[in-house]
């Protein structure tokens, strides 16, 4: 044992010589070299170009701009010398690349490209940094980055520092570039980027939930950026509550820029190509996440986008914010289904900031079948708002799966938004027609919510007959958001047909349209969805006529994604006792969701005493008809819901519904976080929350205060659209 210890000493001496020596040996460190810190008048022998800069550095903050800290000494290099509607370079003189690392100061604007400073070798651009502002607000405070430029040594480059941004942080703040041997530390929260050959199909971020995006991500793919998105990359793998995805498929084989700010170098790390998205083998298991009504995968969504029918597929897009649970970054989401039931999410289409200026607002999509625009038969054509320009159009030449940003967009330019396109057939003497609209004798009429110091909020009429150039054409005041027009027969009577303009509020009037005008046959509106159902939207181009919409349902979520959409419905015209209306009833498709049945037989409900019926399911499409008679209320009882139609008030939860006959009928859908009530077939369409995940054991049925019949009782147990 002793032998053995001074063996182990003796070989730990001699570990501790060589490591000494190792250590002796290492060369010292190179001293960092400075490249610019800006402390003089003038800029010596880098080249300023356009207003932007100046004739010399700035003594700090310049007149109109918000207080500059960060810089070192008393000057620094600052665009904003003529305000953000300057633009100019300076370049520095030749140097060369002597050091493992080039480390500067930066602050100002974050737009790639436009507010940077680029280190160019034989003319060409291998590396670049910008501030960190893109919107209202924000700092002017110079952060620390760093690039590393081992690659690079010997060679000769130029540092230029661009200024070609006119609008908001349209300027960019420099100082003290040194060229280093020391990885500069940087703050916890600073500005990183990495670089990689796009050979998996993810990209993925881990996402801190937090209520404001204070970060920023942009992807460029051989220096075009592609994606950029403000959100909250979390700061560690233990502070990451989801995953957020770029699917970079269309990309493969080419190099990826990825660069953050405001990130952490644990959370930048996890920042990564992957060919799966972590957690996503949870997806759709959730408790809380419905099972026969679509979400997505992760991330925020309103408005239902583009829904039409399209070569044997509905193809449904919807606003969505990819990288966060609260509204923002505006992006149309994807997702296709052949039966409306079972939903294919996809790639999202269209993008914010790198497509359009600024985010995708909602609007509509059409089938431009007789190529009436000249981008060929059958093209799917999308409208939307761009925020940074108008009306906008992306066509479609391969049924959904590309999209090509129209060149001379925008096609409308008001104040306004959410454009809805439809093929009005009948013609009008009154709108010269041109090409295959001729030929077919009708023209494109777009509807869109308008703003206007006469008409105040309205939903605005314009013509086409190419998809291109439109006429402003007639204002119908009362309206806002997501309006659109469509028509419908009445009473499914094919010769007697109605038009009907609908708003987000779910309110819509009746009326004639001439092609140019529409004249509502009524005063006010009329209404069939309430409760939190909102900015709907019907498919264009439905086969057989069917008239089907889906709604943005405001009902919140726990993550990974929030909000959600209705089932879709189909809307009918019918004559009542109050004249022609509205009503809205699940699609018939969803009887191929049934599993199992469960019928209760007829029978009177003596005050009180329920009549149950025994299920096995919280996944529920409920039919239940009765007669009043004496009851006060009668209170029909779904796993986590309760549904009371007060005879008294005629009131089905609180939202008016006449009996018929004395009898009412009542479809209750029940899906996790969801239930929908539909009130005599469709007069009334009810959206509300609903439990997550429970068990579900009964369903019954109870008259109060009096005796009712029940006339009937289904519960039919449905299957989940999700399972394979």
């Amino acid at each position: 044992m002793k032998a053995f210890t001074a063996t182990l000493c003796v070989c730990v001496l001699i570990t501790s010589v060589m490591v000494a020596q190792r250590v002796d040996a290492q060369p010292p460190a190179r001293p960092d070299l400075l490249v610019a810190d800006f402390e003089e008048a003038d800029y010596g022998a880098w080249k300023a170009e356009g207003d932007a800069f100046g004739t010399g550095p700035a003594n700090g903050t310049l007149k109109g701009q918000m207080q500059v800290s960060g810089f070192r000494g008393d000057r620094l290099a600052n665009s904003f010398h003529q305000g953000d509607r300057s633009t100019g370079t300076l370049t520095s003189p030749p140097i060369t690349i002597e050091r493992r690392y080039l480390t500067f100061l930066i602050g100002g604007g974050g737009h790639a490209g436009k507010t940077c400073m680029n280190l160019q070798i034989g003319g060409k651009t291998v590396l670049t940094a910008t501030g960190t502002n893109t919107r209202p607000g924000g700092s002017e405070a110079l952060q620390p980055a760093s690039w590393d430029v081992g690659e690079y040594e010997g060679q000769t480059a130029t540092i230029q520092v661009v200024d070609s941004a006119t609008g908001g942080w349209g300027h960019i703040n420099v100082d003290h570039i040194v060229q280093s041997d020391t990885k500069p530390r940087l703050p916890d929260f600073a500005a990183r980027e990495k670089t990689f050959t796009i050979d998996h199909r993810y990209l993925v971020i881990p996402i801190e939930n937090k209520p404001k995006a204070q970060g920023q991500i942009q992807v460029f793919v051989d220096d075009q950026e592609v994606r950029r998105y403000a959100l909250n990359i979390a700061t560690s793998a233990e502070t990451t509550d989801w995953y957020a995805f770029f699917t970079l498929d269309a990309y493969r084989g080419q190099t990826a820029r990825v660069v953050a700010n405001k990130v952490t170098e644990e959370g930048f790390a996890l920042v990564r190509p992957s060919d799966r998205v972590p957690g996503e083998e949870d997806s759709y298991h959730e408790p809380h996440r419905p099972q026969f009504h679509f979400t997505q995968k992760v991330g925020w969504n309103n408005d239902p986008n583009g829904m039409v029918y399209h070569d044997g597929t509905w193809h449904l897009f919807f606003q969505h914010n990819p990288v966060a649970l609260p509204w923002g970054n505006m992006t149309w989401g994807h997702a296709t289904s052949k039966d409306l039931l079972h939903w294919q999410q996809h790639p999202n289409k269209l993008f914010p900031k790198t497509m359009a200026q600024g985010d995708c607002f909602s609007g509509g999509a059409t089938v431009d079948k007789h190529d009436t625009a000249g981008w060929g038969e059958n093209t799917l054509v999308a409208f939307l708002t761009d925020t940074g320009a108008g009306e906008s159009i992306a066509y479609s030449q391969d049924g959904g799966k590309t999209f090509t940003w129209y060149e001379d967009n925008p096609v409308v330019e008001h104040k306004g938004r959410d454009p809805k396109v439809i093929w009005y057939a009948y013609g009008d003497a009154d709108t010269p027609l041109n090409g295959a609209a001729k030929k077919l004798g009708g023209h494109w009429v777009m509807v869109v919510y308008d703003e206007h110091p006469e008409y105040k909020r309205n939903a605005a009429f314009y013509t086409s007959t190419d998809l291109k150039d439109w006429t402003e054409q007639s204002h119908l005041p009362g309206y806002y958001e997501c309006t659109e027009l469509f028509e419908l027969p009445v009473d499914d009577q094919h010769h007697n047909t109605r038009w009907v303009v609908f708003a987000a509020d779910a309110k819509y009037a009746i009326g004639t349209f001439d092609g140019r005008v529409f004249t509502p046959e009524h005063e006010g509106k009329h209404q069939v969805h309430w409760g939190p159902y909102y900015a709907s939207q019907t498919f264009d181009n439905a086969p057989d006529g069917r008239k089907i919409q889906m709604g943005w349902l405001r009902v919140s979520s726990p993550g990974p994604y929030n909000q959600h959409f209705s089932f879709p419905h189909r809307l009918t015209l019918r004559t009542t006792e109050d004249g022609i209306r509205m009503f809205a009833q699940p699609i018939r498709e969803i009887e191929q969701l049934r599993v199992k049945s469960h019928r209760a037989k007829p029978q009177p409900m003596i005050g009180g005493q329920p009549v149950r019926l025994p299920v096995e399911s919280d996944l529920l499409d409920v039919r239940v008809s009765f007669e009043v008679g004496s009851a006060k209320t009668v209170k029909l009882e779904i796993p986590g819901r309760a549904i009371t139609y007060d005879a008294k008030a005629q009131t089905l939860n609180d939202v008016p519904l006449k009996t018929i006959n004395g009898r009412v009928d009542i479809q209750v859908l029940a899906d996790r976080s969801l239930t929908e009530i539909i009130g005599n077939d469709g007069r009334v369409f009810v959206s509300g929350s609903g439990p997550a995940k429970i068990g579900g054991t009964e369903v019954s049925i109870s008259a109060i205060g009096g005796n009712a019949k029940l006339l009937r009782l289904d519960a039919h147990e449905l299957k989940s659209i999700w399972n394979k």
